[in-house]
This record gives structure tokens, sequence and C-alpha cells, in this order.
């Protein structure tokens, strides 16, 4: 049997190609970043030629700093960043726009003009999921209406819709000849088209949108053979697809209904497994797929979605220019005992779970003479741990069972500072796994179940291994003391637009 599996990561920001072995250590990895694109106010874009190109070029730089060839690999899997909407031309193979991101708010008119009738939730029982910006559906809708050509090319199936997992597979299978045109249900479940329960495409809702079927990608499980890649990867099975938040919570072996993860990147994801039940939320969390591994009954997950972490950090370094590196970010949070009183609401593109209130814009609290550097970088990265905590209180309502433990991965979770904050203002452990890529090794595992490269899912729970443990030490009154100053100046996010 081939030595390795390998996982397409594509991100929000950048792409990666990594190389697992059987005990889910990774052998070697290549990365590219791609361009942001913001072409007005609350629009965000991705070429998605260039992620294409970018996926190519990491295929290769890992494959060679491996010293392997692609007969070398079992199977590839794929994850991908969920909700961004691609429509392109399946004759030519050129997107006819750029992908709309999924932190685009572009949609808020539309949001407001469905909302009208039934309310935000009139779909949730269906797609648990309510209206909002966040979802693809009415990005693809926006498409539909506002590039020439592209209604009636949809409806003649000559434009393909699908999230980045659909481009990257078509491209992967042929494209222009004979690309396999498919998503997985875990992406399919977020674009607010699809039944949770029966996994298909709900025919009322893409009536409701004024979306042409045609256009839509077969919707297929997350762990099965769905075609033979061509180059860089001539002859490998591609067996996985998982959105990048199921592939961490897979990744992270979260297998049992209660198990939960927190993804600390662009955005903060946390993922409850529910097992084969969708659980409606009633305190602003999502019902979703966590996964579906070849004929076996689909599984469930809580979401509580989080538009801004890593990327706050990303807006002091590129925006305000306060570091020149992401990775300064903790020395100079370090750089002071604590915030100052000082507190960031990220709310650049509205705010999330558990709020949905696209409404909500960014805000700077507690601002003082006394403040500085150092308590804007803090304040930064305790904004994400803010924001958890919102989604752990949610999380723990909707479910009823007390989170007791936090796994957390992600980019953000190299930072020290960071996760002991969030462990003090949770007061449960936050465990850090050995191996953090687990969004990528989600994505290997589900591909390589799907060949027997793992022999089941009791392969994953034998792989995961504890890092580090970050323990509470904050005393209750500190801990109700920055949560109580943090609600209010969420308060004062609300209600600027509009």
């Amino acid at each position: 049997m081939p030595s390795y599996v390998g996982a397409i990561d594509q991100g929000s920001t950048s792409t990666r190609f990594i190389i697992f072995d059987r005990a889910g250590k990774i052998i070697a990895q290549a990365q590219r970043e791609h361009e942001q694109i913001y072409p007005r106010p609350g629009f965000v874009e991705h070429d998605a030629s260039e992620i294409w190109r970018n996926t190519r070029l990491v295929i290769t730089e890992a494959l060679s700093q491996a010293g392997v060839v692609p007969g070398n690999l079992a199977a590839i899997g794929i994850t991908n960043q969920r909700e961004t909407t691609l429509l392109w031309d399946g004759r030519k193979g050129a997107p006819l726009h750029n992908a709309l991101v999924w932190q685009d708010t572009r949609t808020d008119t539309l949001v407001a003009q469905f909302a009208k009738d039934g309310g935000k939730d009139r779909l949730r029982d269906k797609t648990g999921l309510p209206l909002t910006t966040y979802f693809s559906s009415l990005k693809l809708k926006w498409l539909i209406d506002n590039v020439p050509g592209a209604g009636a090319a949809a409806e003649e199936g000559n434009a393909l819709f699908g999230t980045i997992d659909s481009w990257l597979v078509w491209n992967l299978t042929g494209g222009v000849n004979g690309g396999r045109h498919i998503t997985d249900v875990t992406n399919a479940s977020r674009t607010q088209l699809m039944d949770l329960r029966t996994l298909e495409w709900d025919q009322a809702i893409l009536d409701l949108f004024g979306i042409p079927r045609a256009c839509l990608p077969e919707i297929v499980s997350s762990s099965e053979q769905f075609g033979i890649a061509g180059e860089p990867l001539a002859g490998v099975p591609i067996c996985g697809i998982l959105g990048d938040q199921q592939a961490a919570l897979f990744g992270q072996a979260c297998l049992q209904p209660g198990e939960a993860k927190n993804t600390y990147g662009t955005g903060c994801f946390l993922l409850m497994n529910t097992g084969e039940t969708p659980y409606p939320s009633t305190h602003g969390l999502l019902t979703t797929l966590a996964y579906k591994l070849g004929d076996a009954p689909p599984v469930y997950a809580l979401e509580g979605s989080i538009a801004i972490a890593g990327a706050l950090v990303q807006w002091l370094r590129d925006n305000l220019q306060l570091i020149a590196t992401s990775a300064e970010i903790e020395t100079l949070a370090r750089s002071v005992d604590d915030n100052g009183d000082v507190y960031i609401v990220p709310a650049f593109s509205g705010l999330y779970a558990p709020h949905w209130r696209e409404d909500a814009r960014g805000v700077v609290c507690g601002l003082t003479r006394f403040a500085g550097r150092g308590h804007i970088a803090r304040a930064a990265l305790e904004a994400t741990a803010f924001q958890t905590r919102e989604i752990i209180i949610a999380m723990s309502a909707d479910s009823g069972v007390p989170i007791r433990e936090l796994r957390a991965d992600g980019g953000m979770v190299v930072n020290d500072l960071l996760m002991q904050f969030q462990a003090d203002l949770l007061d449960v452990e936050v465990v850090r796994p050995q191996v953090i890529e687990t969004t990528a090794l989600g994505a290997a595992y589900a591909a390589g179940l799907a060949v027997g490269y793992w022999a089941s899912p009791q392969d994953i729970s034998d792989n995961w291994a504890v890092g580090h443990r970050w323990h509470p030490q904050m005393g209750e009154g500190r801990r109700a003391q920055l949560n109580a100053a943090w609600d209010k100046a969420v308060v004062r996010s609300l209600g600027w637009v509009g």
C-alpha cells in the first residue's frame, strides 16, 4: 500500500498541501497566500483562478520537499473555506466573477428583503441556519442577478455554482474535459439550500431565491472515492471532502456526542458533535452536518461562528501597521500586565453567533491616555477569547451539556497568552493536540478511511494525543469583571449601520 495520504487545505488567506503518515504526523507541507480583494466596504473577494494556480504549486512543492511522487499517496482529501461562493463557466473553465468570500456582506439588503416574510429564522427548521450574509445562498443569488448572462447560463447548466471544494475537484478531475461537479454534505449544509434531513437540495428554497437547480453540484458523502486526479497528482484517488471546521472536528477526534473543538483561525469556529440527531438551536447557534462516512448515517453538530479572530491581528498588522508580523502580537501584548480596560469588538462584517447582527460594526472601548500599543494588542487577542466564551454559554444552553474541556487548533493556538486567557475566562481546561494542523488532518483521515489506509475511526482516536494543557488560574471576581466589561462593549457595537 502507498505510504502516505495528502490533503489540500484551501483556507481564507492561503492554500496548503500537507502530506501525512499513518500516525497522523506531517511529512511535508507547502503554503501560499492569495490576495484579499476589497472592492468596496463590506465586499470581500478572492480570485478563484489564483487559488487554483496556488493549489497546483503547493502540491508540487510539498511532493518535492518530501521526495515522493503521486504514486506514493494512497489518496488525497480536500478541506476548504466554507460558504465562499463561486460561479464559473463550465464550457471555458473560467470564473464568471471573483468568488464572494464568506465574510462578504453585500447581500445585507437581500437578507432584509427575505426576512420580511417569516423573519430571519424562516429557513432554520430545514437548513439549521438563519438568514444572514454569511451563507452561500444569497451570495449565489447576487451573482445570478448581477453578473451579465449568469442567470441564463445557470438555467442552462453552463454556469456552475460551487464552494471552493467543488472548484478544486472539478479542476483536478479534468475541468472542461469531464470534471466532476460535486460537493460534500458538510459544504452543502452551509449553502442554506440543502435540507438537513434529506441531504438534498430543497426545491422550495431554490424557488424562493430564484436559483436554478441545473447550476448546483451533486451532493456526496464526506468519505468515498470521488474521482482520480490529473496533474499534478496524476492517478491519485480523491476520497475526502470536508468543510474546514468539520475537518478540524474530525481531525481532533471529536467523534462522540458532546465532544467539542474550537479552531482559532481567520475566524473562530466552535463545533460540538451531537451524533445522528440535528438539534435545533434557540441560542443563536447553527445546526450543521459534522460528517458522513460513505453509506453510514450522517453525524450532526452545533456550531458557533465568529467572523473575526486572527483577522483582527492581520488588521493591526496591515491596516494600522502596529506590528510587522502576526507573530509579534504576543510579545507586544505581554509588554503590559493587563488590557488597561481596553476592549475591541471586531464586528467588521457584523456580529455572528450568538448575536447575528448585521448592523454591528467594530468598536474600541475604554480608551484613556494611559492606553498604549500593548493594551491594543492585548485587547485584540482577548477579543477572540471573549467571543468564544459567548459561544460556549450558548452551546451549553442548547445542548444541556457543560463543556468540560475545549480542544483547540488553528494558527492562533501557538499563542500561549491567548490560550491561557481562554482557559481563565472559561474556567475549563484548554487542550492543544500534538498535531495542530487538524483541519488538513481531518481531510486526510476522511480520504484515508475511504481506501482502507486507516481501518476505522478508532484509528483516528488512537492517533490523537495531547500537546499541551492550559489550566484556569483566574479568580472568579476578576473573571466576572472582565466579562461584564466585554458585554458592555458588545452593546456599543450594535446598531451602527441603518
